[in-house]
């Protein structure tokens, strides 16, 4: 990022009350000790701080269907076993439960990357911020991978508004199965995602082989990696692959996933990046550029 740059930073406290259950990786309160950092390091007065506004429905069946936004409105936990159809249906259970509050979550992280890709649309920011997206798993129809909206598609959709190209590229340790999915046939989006590949890890796609279809063939980049990789050849692997896609495609925003799950030690993962070493990639961002994160 250029220190001239203007950002906008999208958090709202009630995101980090949700509670996915006893032993789920999932850890939503996890935002809330990341802002309390950005306010201890004073990073809050280098950035315009804005509340999200909740994603209403409508917003969120932009992309997906109408009868699973509206299954995610009702259900509730003391009501699921009446819906055990639905709840095999929509992909809900021991990844994805229903928890209290559950939709209103998602209208809050959605909500977020919405608002953050209006501002960037409209010219009031270079770069937009929200922690609390990057559930990059989530599908049309179903849940997937601790993810129900996929907001970073519905970030994308509202870039396209404006922009003929948009780039997206996550980091997660996982694929980003459900965003390149949704723009897998067109070339006005190219996803780049590098991952953990093999060994029948979640979610089992992502291989290099996988380019996209029709309009979108060669518009979908996927780097496999193996477990351990390090700061060294991570920067190596994305300064090369990122410097290159930007200097063909030339987007005119960039959408960047970083799943805090490929750090070293995590839970999830198996790679051993440092925070120094992941967040190089920052070098790339140009203007308009929304950073979503996954916090698991």
């Amino acid at each position: 990022m250029r220190s001239k740059d203007k950002i906008a930073y999208f958090y709202d406290g009630d995101v980090g009350s949700v509670y996915f259950g006893p032993n789920h990786p999932m850890k939503p309160h996890r935002l809330c000790m990341t802002h309390h950092l950005v306010l201890s390091y004073d990073l809050h007065k280098k950035m315009e701080i804005y509340r999200p506004h909740k994603a209403y429905p409508s917003e969120l069946a932009q992309f997906h269907s109408e009868d699973y936004v509206e299954f995610l409105h009702r259900i509730r936990p003391d009501t699921q076993n009446s819906f055990r159809t639905e709840l095999a249906r929509f992909n809900l259970g021991e990844d994805c439960p229903v928890f209290e509050n559950l939709f209103e979550f998602c209208q809050i992280y959605a909500g977020g990357t919405i608002d953050a890709a209006r501002r960037l649309n409209n010219q009031l920011c270079d770069v937009a911020i929200n922690w609390a997206g990057g559930l990059h798993h989530a599908k049309k129809c179903e849940a997937s991978g601790f993810c129900y909206i996929n907001d970073l598609v519905l970030g994308i959709l509202e870039l396209l508004k404006h922009h003929a190209r948009v780039l997206y590229i996550d980091i997660d340790v996982h694929h980003g199965d459900g965003v390149e999915e949704a723009f897998y046939f067109t070339d006005r989006v190219m996803t780049v995602s590098f991952h953990k590949f093999g060994d029948l890890f979640f979610p089992g796609t992502g291989d290099v082989k996988e380019i996209g279809e029709k309009e979108g063939k060669f518009y979908a980049i996927n780097v496999p990696l193996k477990d351990g990789i390090d700061d060294t050849s991570f920067t190596r692997l994305f300064k090369t692959i990122i410097s290159k896609v930007i200097e063909i495609y030339q987007p005119s925003s960039i959408v960047l996933q970083c799943g805090a799950d490929s750090l070293a030690g995590d839970r999830l993962g198996c790679f051993n990046l440092s925070i120094d070493g992941k967040f190089l990639s920052l070098w790339i961002y140009p203007s308009l550029c929304i950073i979503a994160n996954m916090q698991a």
